[in-house]
Protein backbone atom coordinates (compact mmCIF):
# COMPACT_ATOMS: atom_id res chain seq x y z
CA UNK A 1 0.00 0.00 0.00
CA UNK A 2 1.44 3.40 -1.00
CA UNK A 3 1.46 6.36 1.30
CA UNK A 4 0.96 9.93 0.02
CA UNK A 5 3.90 12.27 0.75
CA UNK A 6 3.46 14.43 3.82
CA UNK A 7 3.40 18.19 3.26
CA UNK A 8 3.76 20.55 6.20
CA UNK A 9 0.82 22.80 6.84
CA UNK A 10 1.26 26.13 5.08
CA UNK A 11 1.41 29.16 7.33
CA UNK A 12 0.74 32.74 6.30
CA UNK A 13 3.48 35.34 6.84
CA UNK A 14 2.60 38.42 8.85
CA UNK A 15 2.71 41.94 7.47
CA UNK A 16 5.50 42.80 9.93
CA UNK A 17 7.58 39.88 8.66
CA UNK A 18 7.16 40.93 5.03
CA UNK A 19 8.04 44.54 5.80
CA UNK A 20 11.14 43.51 7.72
CA UNK A 21 12.32 41.23 4.94
CA UNK A 22 11.76 43.87 2.23
CA UNK A 23 13.73 46.42 4.23
CA UNK A 24 16.68 44.03 4.43
CA UNK A 25 16.31 43.10 0.75
CA UNK A 26 16.36 46.80 -0.13
CA UNK A 27 19.35 47.84 2.00
CA UNK A 28 21.32 44.55 1.94
CA UNK A 29 22.31 45.40 5.52
CA UNK A 30 20.50 44.72 8.80
CA UNK A 31 21.66 47.88 10.59
CA UNK A 32 20.68 50.18 7.72
CA UNK A 33 17.36 48.39 7.30
CA UNK A 34 16.60 48.72 11.01
CA UNK A 35 17.40 52.46 10.90
CA UNK A 36 15.19 52.97 7.83
CA UNK A 37 12.22 51.21 9.44
CA UNK A 38 12.66 52.65 12.93
CA UNK A 39 13.07 49.26 14.58
CA UNK A 40 15.87 47.64 16.54
CA UNK A 41 18.30 45.39 14.71
CA UNK A 42 17.46 42.32 16.88
CA UNK A 43 13.73 42.81 16.26
CA UNK A 44 14.29 43.12 12.52
CA UNK A 45 16.52 40.05 12.42
CA UNK A 46 13.97 38.10 14.45
CA UNK A 47 11.15 39.04 12.07
CA UNK A 48 13.17 37.92 9.03
CA UNK A 49 14.09 34.64 10.74
CA UNK A 50 10.42 34.11 11.61
CA UNK A 51 9.48 34.64 7.96
CA UNK A 52 12.04 32.06 6.85
CA UNK A 53 10.65 29.66 9.44
CA UNK A 54 7.07 30.37 8.33
CA UNK A 55 7.90 29.70 4.68
CA UNK A 56 10.33 26.89 5.41
CA UNK A 57 12.93 28.39 3.10
CA UNK A 58 16.19 30.32 3.28
CA UNK A 59 15.72 33.82 1.90
CA UNK A 60 19.03 35.40 2.92
CA UNK A 61 22.70 34.51 3.11
CA UNK A 62 24.22 36.30 6.08
CA UNK A 63 27.91 37.24 5.90
CA UNK A 64 30.06 39.41 8.13
CA UNK A 65 29.98 42.34 5.70
CA UNK A 66 26.65 42.26 3.89
CA UNK A 67 23.46 40.36 3.20
CA UNK A 68 22.93 38.37 0.00
CA UNK A 69 19.39 37.63 -1.15
CA UNK A 70 18.90 34.08 -2.41
CA UNK A 71 17.16 33.51 -5.77
CA UNK A 72 14.08 32.34 -3.91
CA UNK A 73 14.35 35.39 -1.68
CA UNK A 74 14.23 37.66 -4.73
CA UNK A 75 10.99 35.97 -5.83
CA UNK A 76 9.51 36.31 -2.35
CA UNK A 77 10.49 39.98 -2.33
CA UNK A 78 8.55 40.59 -5.54
CA UNK A 79 5.44 38.94 -4.10
CA UNK A 80 5.86 40.88 -0.84
CA UNK A 81 6.00 44.19 -2.71
CA UNK A 82 2.70 43.44 -4.41
CA UNK A 83 1.05 42.25 -1.19
CA UNK A 84 2.12 45.28 0.83
CA UNK A 85 1.27 47.64 -2.02
CA UNK A 86 -2.26 46.22 -2.21
CA UNK A 87 -2.66 46.41 1.55
CA UNK A 88 -1.61 50.04 1.57
CA UNK A 89 -4.01 50.82 -1.28
CA UNK A 90 -6.83 49.43 0.85
CA UNK A 91 -6.06 51.63 3.84
CA UNK A 92 -5.36 54.59 1.56
CA UNK A 93 -8.77 54.25 -0.11
CA UNK A 94 -10.53 54.27 3.25
CA UNK A 95 -8.51 57.30 4.40
CA UNK A 96 -9.23 59.22 1.19
CA UNK A 97 -12.95 58.49 1.41
CA UNK A 98 -13.19 59.91 4.93
CA UNK A 99 -11.80 63.37 4.27
CA UNK A 100 -9.12 64.64 1.86
CA UNK A 101 -5.91 66.28 3.09
CA UNK A 102 -6.13 64.69 6.54
CA UNK A 103 -4.17 62.01 8.33
CA UNK A 104 -0.59 60.87 7.76
CA UNK A 105 1.30 61.60 4.56
CA UNK A 106 4.72 59.96 4.17
CA UNK A 107 6.79 62.07 1.80
CA UNK A 108 10.06 60.71 0.43
CA UNK A 109 12.68 63.26 -0.73
CA UNK A 110 16.08 62.78 -2.36
CA UNK A 111 19.07 64.39 -0.54
CA UNK A 112 19.89 66.75 -3.43
CA UNK A 113 16.41 68.28 -3.19
CA UNK A 114 15.52 68.12 0.51
CA UNK A 115 17.54 71.08 1.91
CA UNK A 116 16.42 73.44 -0.83
CA UNK A 117 12.71 72.64 -1.26
CA UNK A 118 11.61 71.30 2.12
CA UNK A 119 11.22 74.77 3.72
CA UNK A 120 8.65 75.65 1.04
CA UNK A 121 6.93 72.26 1.40
CA UNK A 122 6.67 72.58 5.18
CA UNK A 123 5.25 76.11 4.94
CA UNK A 124 2.71 74.92 2.38
CA UNK A 125 1.51 72.08 4.59
CA UNK A 126 1.32 74.35 7.64
CA UNK A 127 -0.60 77.11 5.85
CA UNK A 128 -2.79 75.23 3.33
CA UNK A 129 -3.13 71.68 4.67
CA UNK A 130 -2.85 71.89 8.47
CA UNK A 131 -4.75 68.61 9.00
CA UNK A 132 -2.06 66.63 7.16
CA UNK A 133 0.39 64.76 9.39
CA UNK A 134 3.52 65.11 7.27
CA UNK A 135 6.33 62.59 7.78
CA UNK A 136 9.49 63.32 5.77
CA UNK A 137 11.89 60.55 4.72
CA UNK A 138 15.19 61.65 3.12
CA UNK A 139 16.60 58.73 1.13
CA UNK A 140 18.23 58.03 -2.21
CA UNK A 141 16.11 57.25 -5.24
CA UNK A 142 16.30 53.42 -5.16
CA UNK A 143 15.15 53.32 -1.53
CA UNK A 144 12.37 55.84 -2.24
CA UNK A 145 10.92 53.95 -5.19
CA UNK A 146 11.07 50.73 -3.21
CA UNK A 147 9.25 52.43 -0.33
CA UNK A 148 6.59 53.74 -2.68
CA UNK A 149 5.99 50.32 -4.19
CA UNK A 150 5.53 48.66 -0.80
CA UNK A 151 3.33 51.40 0.67
CA UNK A 152 5.92 52.59 3.20
CA UNK A 153 5.87 55.96 1.40
CA UNK A 154 2.89 57.77 -0.15
CA UNK A 155 4.47 60.28 -2.52
CA UNK A 156 8.01 61.13 -3.61
CA UNK A 157 9.74 64.44 -4.39
CA UNK A 158 12.64 63.67 -6.69
CA UNK A 159 14.19 63.96 -10.14
CA UNK A 160 11.99 62.61 -12.94
CA UNK A 161 11.55 60.10 -14.36
CA UNK A 162 11.42 58.30 -11.04
CA UNK A 163 12.40 54.92 -12.49
CA UNK A 164 12.72 51.95 -10.15
CA UNK A 165 11.41 48.40 -10.47
CA UNK A 166 7.73 49.39 -10.45
CA UNK A 167 5.71 51.90 -12.44
CA UNK A 168 5.00 55.35 -11.01
CA UNK A 169 2.71 58.20 -11.94
CA UNK A 170 4.97 61.22 -12.32
CA UNK A 171 3.71 64.79 -11.78
CA UNK A 172 6.25 67.37 -13.08
CA UNK A 173 6.81 70.44 -10.91
CA UNK A 174 9.66 72.37 -12.54
CA UNK A 175 12.83 72.24 -14.63
CA UNK A 176 16.08 73.70 -13.36
CA UNK A 177 19.49 74.32 -14.92
CA UNK A 178 22.81 73.07 -13.65
CA UNK A 179 25.62 75.53 -13.05
CA UNK A 180 29.32 74.72 -13.04
CA UNK A 181 30.79 75.39 -9.60
CA UNK A 182 34.49 76.30 -9.62
CA UNK A 183 37.10 77.98 -7.40
CA UNK A 184 37.11 81.77 -7.97
CA UNK A 185 40.42 81.76 -9.84
CA UNK A 186 39.36 79.11 -12.33
CA UNK A 187 39.54 80.12 -16.02
CA UNK A 188 35.81 79.40 -16.47
CA UNK A 189 34.64 81.20 -13.32
CA UNK A 190 31.85 83.70 -13.94
CA UNK A 191 31.19 82.82 -17.57
CA UNK A 192 27.58 82.91 -18.74
CA UNK A 193 27.96 81.26 -22.16
CA UNK A 194 29.73 78.03 -21.27
CA UNK A 195 29.56 75.33 -23.99
CA UNK A 196 28.97 71.79 -22.80
CA UNK A 197 32.22 70.58 -24.34
CA UNK A 198 34.05 72.71 -21.77
CA UNK A 199 33.61 69.68 -19.52
CA UNK A 200 36.05 67.70 -21.66
CA UNK A 201 39.19 68.89 -19.87
CA UNK A 202 37.75 69.24 -16.35
CA UNK A 203 38.02 67.05 -13.26
CA UNK A 204 34.32 66.84 -12.43
CA UNK A 205 33.71 65.67 -8.86
CA UNK A 206 30.83 63.22 -8.38
CA UNK A 207 28.55 62.07 -5.62
CA UNK A 208 28.80 58.40 -4.73
CA UNK A 209 26.61 55.74 -6.32
CA UNK A 210 22.91 55.76 -5.49
CA UNK A 211 22.40 59.51 -6.05
CA UNK A 212 20.37 60.35 -9.15
CA UNK A 213 22.34 63.63 -9.41
CA UNK A 214 25.48 61.55 -9.92
CA UNK A 215 23.78 59.64 -12.73
CA UNK A 216 22.57 62.84 -14.40
CA UNK A 217 26.02 64.45 -14.10
CA UNK A 218 27.62 61.41 -15.71
CA UNK A 219 25.08 61.54 -18.55
CA UNK A 220 25.88 65.21 -19.20
CA UNK A 221 29.62 64.53 -19.20
CA UNK A 222 29.22 61.64 -21.64
CA UNK A 223 27.04 63.78 -23.94
CA UNK A 224 29.92 66.28 -24.03
CA UNK A 225 32.41 63.52 -24.82
CA UNK A 226 34.07 63.53 -21.40
CA UNK A 227 34.85 60.48 -19.27
CA UNK A 228 33.03 60.99 -15.94
CA UNK A 229 34.62 57.89 -14.38
CA UNK A 230 38.22 59.06 -14.74
CA UNK A 231 38.36 60.52 -11.22
CA UNK A 232 38.32 58.49 -8.03
CA UNK A 233 36.63 60.93 -5.64
CA UNK A 234 33.15 59.80 -4.52
CA UNK A 235 31.32 61.95 -1.98
CA UNK A 236 28.21 61.09 0.04
CA UNK A 237 26.76 64.61 0.33
CA UNK A 238 26.42 67.71 -1.83
CA UNK A 239 27.72 70.07 0.88
CA UNK A 240 30.96 68.10 1.16
CA UNK A 241 31.29 68.10 -2.62
CA UNK A 242 31.03 71.89 -2.62
CA UNK A 243 33.74 72.16 0.04
CA UNK A 244 36.10 70.08 -2.10
CA UNK A 245 35.54 72.51 -4.96
CA UNK A 246 36.29 75.40 -2.59
CA UNK A 247 39.51 73.61 -1.65
CA UNK A 248 40.62 73.45 -5.26
CA UNK A 249 40.17 69.69 -5.82
CA UNK A 250 38.04 70.09 -8.93
CA UNK A 251 34.70 71.39 -10.18
CA UNK A 252 31.16 70.05 -10.01
CA UNK A 253 27.70 70.51 -11.47
CA UNK A 254 25.24 72.04 -9.02
CA UNK A 255 21.46 72.39 -9.39
CA UNK A 256 20.37 76.03 -9.55
CA UNK A 257 18.12 75.61 -6.48
CA UNK A 258 21.16 74.61 -4.42
CA UNK A 259 23.44 77.45 -5.50
CA UNK A 260 22.50 80.12 -2.93
CA UNK A 261 22.39 77.67 -0.03
CA UNK A 262 25.65 75.90 -0.83
CA UNK A 263 27.76 78.62 -2.40
CA UNK A 264 26.04 81.99 -2.02
CA UNK A 265 27.95 83.14 1.04
CA UNK A 266 31.41 81.86 0.15
CA UNK A 267 34.21 83.86 -1.46
CA UNK A 268 36.03 80.62 -2.27
CA UNK A 269 33.50 79.58 -4.90
CA UNK A 270 32.35 80.88 -8.27
CA UNK A 271 29.68 79.76 -10.72
CA UNK A 272 29.70 79.51 -14.49
CA UNK A 273 26.46 79.22 -16.45
CA UNK A 274 25.98 77.20 -19.60
CA UNK A 275 24.78 78.56 -22.92
CA UNK A 276 21.19 77.66 -23.75
CA UNK A 277 19.94 75.02 -23.71
CA UNK A 278 21.70 74.45 -20.42
CA UNK A 279 21.95 70.94 -18.96
CA UNK A 280 19.55 70.37 -16.10
CA UNK A 281 16.97 68.14 -14.49
CA UNK A 282 13.21 67.94 -13.98
CA UNK A 283 11.86 67.75 -10.43
CA UNK A 284 8.41 66.45 -9.60
CA UNK A 285 6.23 64.19 -7.51
CA UNK A 286 5.86 60.45 -8.05
CA UNK A 287 2.93 58.40 -6.77
CA UNK A 288 1.55 54.92 -7.29
CA UNK A 289 -0.63 54.60 -10.42
CA UNK A 290 -4.27 54.34 -9.45
CA UNK A 291 -3.72 55.62 -5.92
CA UNK A 292 -6.95 56.44 -4.10
CA UNK A 293 -5.38 59.77 -3.12
CA UNK A 294 -4.37 60.64 -6.67
CA UNK A 295 -6.63 63.70 -6.85
CA UNK A 296 -5.19 64.96 -3.56
CA UNK A 297 -1.66 64.64 -4.94
CA UNK A 298 -2.63 66.60 -8.04
CA UNK A 299 -3.97 69.44 -5.88
CA UNK A 300 -0.87 69.25 -3.67
CA UNK A 301 1.37 69.50 -6.74
CA UNK A 302 -0.53 72.54 -8.06
CA UNK A 303 -0.25 74.27 -4.69
CA UNK A 304 3.44 73.41 -4.50
CA UNK A 305 4.08 74.98 -7.90
CA UNK A 306 2.67 78.25 -6.62
CA UNK A 307 5.08 78.42 -3.68
CA UNK A 308 8.09 77.45 -5.80
CA UNK A 309 7.74 80.22 -8.37
CA UNK A 310 10.27 82.44 -6.57
CA UNK A 311 13.04 79.86 -7.05
CA UNK A 312 15.39 79.95 -10.09
CA UNK A 313 13.32 77.34 -11.95
CA UNK A 314 10.88 77.00 -14.82
CA UNK A 315 7.50 75.80 -13.55
CA UNK A 316 6.13 72.87 -15.56
CA UNK A 317 2.82 73.21 -17.38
Amino acid sequence: MSTAPHHPKTRTPSVAQLRAFLAVAEHRHFREAAAATGTSQPALSGAVAALEDTLGAQLLERTTRRVIITPLGERVAEHARRVLGSLHSLTEAVEAARRPFTGPLHLGVIPTVAPYLLPAVLRLVRDRFPALELHVHEERTPALTEGLATGRLDVLLLALPAGGTTATRDIPLFDEDFVLLTPPGHPLAGRTDLPRDALLDLDVLLLEEGHCLRDRTMDICREAGADPTAGTTRIAGLSTLVQLVAGGLGVTLLPATALDVEAGRSDRLAAARFAAPAPGRRIGLATRPGSARGEEYDHFAAALKDVLRDLPVRIAD
